[in-house]
């Protein structure tokens, strides 16, 4: 359109406006190079039929014999759904250089549901272990306690029989009352025993210490007096009807003086049974506790048997 032209003009070449078709290259045929409108088969107003025509879907071929007399053949990759067999057509390899679909996206519900369970189950795994060493730890304490009780029990049942054979007690009784004790009860040692076959022996039950033939068999007396001064102890004894001797030592100091056990009651030799008998010495005591022990040691004449000790305050003559 050029300066006062309204867009009307006639004649050749001008275009008027409703003859000029601005796409009429998509009508002309391949290699034509006429722009006229009196070109062949050209017709105002009505579009010319290309070239390259419109076809049904899938009726194409693409890579195939063309031309009058081809077989075509349809391509799967480029077939309507229809024409396939049941269900949806097969999927297509992605074209060279294109990019795959993406992944669908996990379900995210499903995953929150699998964590919550996993710590659900390790909060109930904690839990019980917590439960069970309570009650392992409870089971340990009575175990204990119960442990502890038996040996209290064993202890005290050990102090018992201990007492039985022989181990004398602080809490012997007091001087004071002239108290005696049966040599079998007190405490017992360097291979002295008891024994009751001799008859005659006034302890209880006839029982008394035997084996003091032996250097370093003993028997020891651990009492308390009321007050330190001189007190007469008493041993009661038994010969075979020969004369005897023994250690009397105080506090741990030994007596230089032996302790006779003489054949007073002139029993025959190897009669025991008329040969029970009694000695005494005068010794000095401390006020509480003190320790008399009677044992065979060298250069004694060591063949007798002990049946009872007791003491009396001051100086007594037997």
């Amino acid at each position: 359109m050029t300066a006062g032209n309204n867009g009307t003009g006639t004649g050749p070449g001008t275009g008027t406006p409703e003859n000029d078709d601005p796409f009429g290259y998509l009508y002309r045929s391949e290699g034509g190079e006429g722009t006229n409108q009196d070109s062949a088969g050209y017709q105002p107003g009505v579009p010319r039929t290309s070239y390259n025509q419109v076809r049904p879907v899938g009726s194409r071929t693409y890579g195939g014999a063309q031309g009058v007399g081809a077989t075509q053949r349809p391509n799967p990759h480029y077939a309507a759904p229809e024409t396939l067999g049941r269900g949806a057509p097969a999927p297509s390899a992605p074209p060279q250089g294109g990019h795959a679909a993406p992944p669908a996206r996990p379900k995210r519900r499903g995953l929150l549901i699998a964590a919550v369970a996993v710590v659900l189950v390790v909060a109930g795994g904690i839990g019980a272990a917590i439960v069970t060493n309570m009650s392992g730890d409870d089971k340990s304490d009575q175990q204990n306690s119960a442990s502890g009780e038996d040996q209290g029990e064993a202890q005290k049942s050990k102090k018992d029989s201990g007492a039985k054979k022989g181990d004398d007690s602080p809490k012997n009784p007091s001087a004071a009352g002239m108290m005696q004790r049966d040599a079998a009860s007190l405490r017992l040692g360097g291979g002295a025993t008891t024994a009751k076959d001799v008859k005659g022996a006034k302890a209880d039950g006839g029982t008394y210490v035997a084996g003091m033939n032996t250097v370093g068999a003993s028997v020891e007396w651990v009492l308390e007096v009321p007050q330190a001064g001189e007190y007469t102890v008493f041993v009661g004894y038994g010969v075979p009807g020969v004369d005897a001797n023994s250690t009397l030592s105080i506090n741990g100091s030994a007596r230089s003086q032996a302790l006779n056990m003489k054949n007073f009651a002139q029993a025959k030799n190897g009669d025991w049974e008329k040969g029970w008998t009694r000695t005494y010495a005068w010794i000095d005591l401390n006020k509480g506790t003190n320790t008399i022990k009677v044992s065979c040691e060298q250069g004694n004449q060591c063949n007798f048997n002990l049946d009872q000790v007791w003491l009396k305050p001051g100086h007594v003559n037997g």
